[in-house]
């Protein structure tokens, strides 16, 4: 996957009930674009059972979420971790910096990237850094290039 040549979309932490995120219908477009469950899943912030089904969210893309280096990515995930912190009162088996590293090389491969964990408070959060265009949604068009790429 080394081949892979794009930017990212970074898309803000949903956080609810484990319950909540098991409703896969509200996380999955239905094949006719105009019917209820695909107006449904557009309106939804869960993270899509497909990650780059994200790309169909056009209004949830935002310009500072958006980068043509990865290491921007890293910047925004850790921030969105920080805000967002994961109970790790079990013990945790890699660092924060060890995570953000590995998700990084996945990125730059053509991988997305979704950050999934439980808080204190036993809340879900989820969020995704998503690869432009997508390796298995080539399809979907971009729904913002990064500032470097506009003209």
């Amino acid at each position: 996957m080394a081949d892979w040549k794009g930017h990212w979309h970074g898309f803000d932490p949903w956080t609810g009930s484990r319950d909540e995120f098991a409703k896969e219908g509200q996380r999955r477009p239905s094949p006719d674009p105009r019917d209820e469950q695909t107006r449904t899943f557009l309106a939804n912030t869960m993270t899509p059972v497909e990650t780059g089904h994200w790309l169909l969210r056009r209004d949830q893309a935002a310009a500072e979420r958006t980068w043509a280096d990865v290491a921007d990515t890293a910047t925004w995930m850790r921030q969105a971790r920080e805000a967002n912190p994961a109970d790790t009162s079990g013990g945790a088996l890699l660092t924060v910096d060890e995570l953000i590293e590995r998700k990084c090389a996945s990125l730059a491969r053509g991988g997305d990237v979704v950050w999934g964990y439980y808080t204190p408070a036993f809340s879900y959060v989820s969020f995704a850094v998503v690869c432009c265009p997508s390796r298995f949604f080539p399809n979907i068009p971009c729904p913002l290039p990064p500032r470097t790429d506009r003209r």
